[in-house]
């Protein structure tokens, strides 16, 4: 299981670098495409003006894309991590129990002191 783990947690590390590297430039692009047109309305008129409406409803359709595409992302995380935990706790409960009874003591501690 511990081979499994780490190799999963490589894997989750890098395809999260990937993705925000992947909507940070996406982001970035759109911001740069906003600029330009709000720079370019001033002089456009008439069918430019169109061509800029139409460019600009492109990238916005497109970082729309991009965000259902992290949502989806994020949900199939989460399915992932709370499955992994899942069989974790099932395989181990007696781990979970005594890490939880811990940190229940360590919690209860420190409120205690805090009085």
């Amino acid at each position: 299981m511990q081979t499994n783990s780490s190799t999963s947690n490589s894997h989750f590390v890098d395809g999260k670098t990937q993705k925000s590297s992947a909507i940070s430039n996406e982001f970035h692009s759109f911001l740069n495409d906003i600029e330009d047109l709000f720079k370019a309305t001033t002089s456009l008129t008439g069918d430019d003006l169109a061509r800029a409406k139409a460019k600009l409803s492109e990238r916005i359709d497109a970082a729309k894309e991009t965000a259902e595409e992290l949502s989806e992302n994020i949900v199939q995380r989460a399915r992932k991590t709370a499955d992994i935990t899942n069989h974790y706790v099932h395989e181990q409960p007696w781990t979970v129990i005594g890490a939880g009874a811990a940190a229940g003591f360590l919690l209860g501690y420190l409120l205690a002191r805090r009085s």
